[in-house]
């Protein structure tokens, strides 16, 4: 958007643990420089046992930070102002404020929030269609559907972007947990439904993907323009927000009767 941007992480801390200290120090190295030691280790010398005790520690700091979401944003907050600063020759703060995070606890809040994303430059009136709206995830993903043989195959699908790996199941490899076609075409019907503007007037042809999902048509059009608005920090079923609470150790729910109205 003109003045701020929306972003959609899977954090994978299971992949990210089994990392080894190579790999971790060449992700490390491609951010920061990282240490005279993981340098000279970089670069293949050798190193003595208290100097690879040092690194040792300093991997553990590393591997922590490249799967945090804070670190992921700082590092990329500061590129973008480095950038913008530049271009306007000027110096000084760029970003408003620290950015806010809502944690998706299940397949409704994620379908949700996707669709709330990719729909943004609709909602502000810069694009008329999901095909046009630029620098959205979903002008790649259409782009590229556009062009392959089997939209839904993982393999043809647009890298870079965590693919649809269809609905879950026992065997399901990893991936948005919907079909790429379908996801298409809720965004393509609520895009429509939010151009025209149509008050109370909702196409009895609803997308399927709704019913799965057991979200009513007008709680969805509603959740796909105010999301950011309605949540905390938390968004799901009322029974997912409950159990997370409890083990955040929370005395009470935040946002619970949004949770019950909007996702049954």
């Amino acid at each position: 958007m003109s003045n701020h941007y929306h972003v959609i992480l899977y954090v994978d801390a299971i992949q990210a643990e089994n990392w080894s200290h190579k790999s971790v120090i060449e992700r490390w190295h491609r951010l920061f420089n990282g240490t005279l030691f993981s340098q000279r280790y970089a670069r293949g010398e050798s190193l003595s046992k208290v100097e690879l005790n040092v690194l040792d520690k300093d991997v553990v700091t590393w591997r922590a930070r490249l799967q945090d979401i804070s670190w992921f944003m700082r590092v990329l907050n500061e590129a973008i102002a480095r950038q913008a600063n530049a271009e306007d020759n000027c110096t000084g703060r760029f970003w408003e404020g620290r950015f806010k995070s809502q944690a998706l606890l299940d397949e409704a809040a994620l379908a949700a929030c996707l669709a709330y994303v990719d729909l943004n430059p609709i909602r502000a009136g810069m694009a008329k269609t999901p095909e046009s709206s630029e620098f959205t995830s979903i002008q790649q993903r259409i782009t590229t559907a556009q062009l392959a043989h089997t939209p839904n195959h993982l393999q043809q699908q647009t890298k870079g972007l965590m693919p649809f790996a269809g609905y879950p199941r026992q065997d399901s490899p990893k991936g948005l947990p919907f079909r790429l076609t379908d996801y298409l075409e809720l965004v393509d019907w609520t895009g429509r439904i939010i151009r025209e503007d149509k008050r109370g007037a909702i196409d009895e042809s609803l997308p399927p993907i709704l019913e799965r999902l057991n979200i009513e048509a007008k709680h969805w059009l509603f959740l796909t323009q105010h999301f950011e608005s309605r949540f905390k920090g938390l968004v799901g079923t009322a029974y997912q927000l409950k159990q997370v609470c409890e083990k955040l150790g929370y005395q009470r729910a935040p946002g619970l009767k949004n949770c019950q109205t909007y996702f049954p």
